[in-house]
């Protein structure tokens, strides 16, 4: 003779079993989260690094400031074979341009283009080394934001010295370079490392006492444009680049 199942029975272990679900899933959720107990601090890291390579270009190379740096010493020094006073410090560059005439802007001119030229180049190298080493776009919006950033006051403190000079007032070339190009530091720095803006104070800073010591602009300039680049380069790498 068949008999039925109980009613109450078979009712009662469907319920257990529903009711076993949420704990089997909370079980299996302390479980997974027992075994990665670092996993949302992760997860946190890599947002933030996501949020920084979309809104800040961080592939800027120490050894592109250690390059520039280096080029800027050696412009320095090669400027110091056509103006010999430096070594004393009483370099009036108005009175050497009056005795030597274009001549020796002539060749300041080509001595600062051809610095300028081997630092950038160098510095493109090296940051667009690391840039591929990350797997970060070179160009991008970020990109043309600090471009835009860092070009319009250099633009512009440009623009201000060769009327400067247009005017006879060559001694401020120096003090007025450090401080133009410190400002576009300082203006750059929010879409890139933190740092740059600490060099931009450097120079700055630098820009300001060299207007109260005209005749030692060329070691300003050499102090600014190649001490401390070199100094920001080695400390960038030793963070970001020395794994």
């Amino acid at each position: 003779m068949l008999t039925q199942p109980n009613k109450d029975l078979t009712a009662g272990s469907k319920n257990n079993l529903h009711n076993s679900k949420p704990i089997v899933y909370f079980v299996s959720q302390s479980a997974f989260y027992m075994d990665t107990p670092h996993q949302p601090l992760e997860d946190l890291q890599h947002i933030k690094k996501m949020m920084e390579r979309s809104s800040r270009f961080i592939s800027l190379s120490g050894l592109s400031g250690i390059a520039a740096g280096i080029c800027a010493l050696a412009g320095a020094w090669f400027a110091s074979q056509k103006i010999h006073c430096w070594v004393n410090g009483d370099c009036q560059l108005s009175l050497l341009i009056t005795s030597n005439g274009f001549e020796l802007i002539n060749d300041l001119f080509w001595i600062a283009t051809i610095t300028f030229i081997a630092a950038f180049v160098s510095a493109f190298i090296f940051t667009y080394l690391r840039s591929k080493k990350n797997g970060t776009p070179m160009w991008g919006t970020t990109t043309v934001r600090l471009f835009w950033n860092m070009v319009i006051p250099i633009t512009v403190g440009g623009i201000f010295l060769i009327r400067m000079m247009q005017l006879g007032e060559y001694q401020l070339v120096a003090p007025g370079c450090l401080i133009f190009y410190g400002l576009a530091l300082v203006n750059a720095s929010k879409y890139t490392l933190g740092e740059v803006r600490y060099l931009g104070y450097g120079q700055i800073v630098l820009g300001l006492f060299n207007l109260w010591w005209i005749g030692y602009g060329l070691q300003f300039w050499a102090m600014g444009f190649g001490v401390l680049h070199i100094v920001y380069g080695v400390m960038m790498w030793w963070k970001y680049e020395r794994k």
